[in-house]
């Protein structure tokens, strides 16, 4: 079928995980890029040899020999980007999250759906050597049944501003931007239960701290400086599942904690697990408690990462594999971010229908 012909829509950050790795993928040929901002656009064309270069992805879709495309523009981009390229007849690997509220991403879903095309959401922790990890242990029953989960994903002073901190292009601050990525991977580890209900509480005291002094190291490409920040700076969540197990999860851009923390813990009825750079496997031993360091790489190289999940996507479209990040698990993550939004304004636990 010769090489896929794929484009990039948006060309902030994050896209150039996607570029470079479809760049190094023999299948691919990095066909059109797409972005608002046109001074962007040209620089990535040259910097990447795209020619075909535009400033609105309802043109651009329109080619008729284009196979695919990356959505990696803010969120509230994702929804109409991803319908229009998907009734043009193109496949879609949305980034995180979904979209920016739950009846976008249904439309979303039912745009696949109807045009019998590929959806998948880019939830690039599930192709890390960590989860790889702890899949392994997982299917052959180490862990036994995992019925609690903890996951952190805090930052000090780490709001990047730009349109990560407006809420009508973001749709929420640290819980739907950073909080997703740990999530979605407890969830996954757990065997993809579906969530039932969320009380959650969010915060909104530290704002961006805009006037501390010492560099951030986290700053949106589209940062300004009039940025508006209307996002929770702290959010804290408890979601259950169907199957029992329940996830209590922080998240934070701005927190007065000593430094940066991200973690996640899973506790099972035969082990735990604290996922790091390595695995630690909290058990027993001949009737004693253990705590085991697994000899193998768990550390997650961002390069490698984002590689193994666009060529997924690639072996995807050609049918050589079944998508492991469908549409459906994107609806079942924006479940529980609506449902955590809901709860935090209302005071009261959300359920899921």
């Amino acid at each position: 079928m010769g090489k896929l012909k794929v484009a990039v829509i948006g060309l902030g950050s994050i896209s150039r995980r996607h570029l470079e790795s479809y760049q190094n993928n023999p299948d691919v040929e990095l066909y059109a890029l797409c972005d608002i901002n046109e001074e962007r656009l040209n620089e990535a064309g040259k910097k990447y040899g795209v020619e075909r270069l535009y400033t609105s992805c309802e043109e651009m879709v329109k080619l008729p020999e284009l196979d695919a495309v990356s959505i990696c523009t803010w969120n509230s981009a994702h929804a109409p980007c991803a319908i229009t390229a998907l009734n043009a007849g193109k496949h879609v690997l949305c980034e995180k999250p979904m979209a920016n509220t739950l009846e976008d991403a249904l439309k979303m879903q039912e745009a696949a759906e109807k045009n019998g095309k590929l959806l998948m959401i880019a939830f690039v922790r599930r192709f890390g050597n960590d989860m790889k990890l702890i899949k392994d242990f997982q299917e052959s029953g180490y862990f036994g049944d995992i019925y609690y989960a903890k996951a952190q994903y805090l930052r000090r002073n780490g709001n990047p501003m730009g349109w990560f901190g407006d809420k009508k292009r973001s749709g929420g601050g640290p819980l739907i931007d950073l909080g997703v990525h740990v999530i979605d991977f407890v969830r996954y580890a757990m065997g993809n239960p579906k969530p039932i209900s969320v009380y959650a509480s969010t915060y909104q005291k530290l704002f961006a701290r805009t006037n501390i002094k010492t560099p951030k190291g986290y700053v949106s490409a589209s940062a300004t400086d009039n940025d508006v920040c209307d996002v929770e700076d702290l959010a804290s969540a408890m979601v259950r599942f169907d199957n029992g197990a329940t996830l209590h999860i922080e998240a934070s851009f701005s927190l007065n904690i000593e430094q940066d923390v991200g973690g996640i813990q899973l506790f099972g009825t035969k082990a735990g697990v604290t996922v790091d750079k390595k695995l630690k496997l909290i058990t027993e031993a001949n009737n004693y408690m253990a705590n085991l360091e697994i000899e193998a790489d768990a550390s997650n190289d961002f390069t490698l990462v984002f590689q193994n999940e666009i060529n997924h996507f690639v072996d995807c479209i050609q049918g050589k594999t079944d998508c492991i990040s469908p549409t459906q698990d994107g609806i079942e993550l924006m479940k529980i971010l609506s449902a955590a939004y809901k709860s935090a304004e209302t005071g009261h636990e959300v359920v899921i229908g």
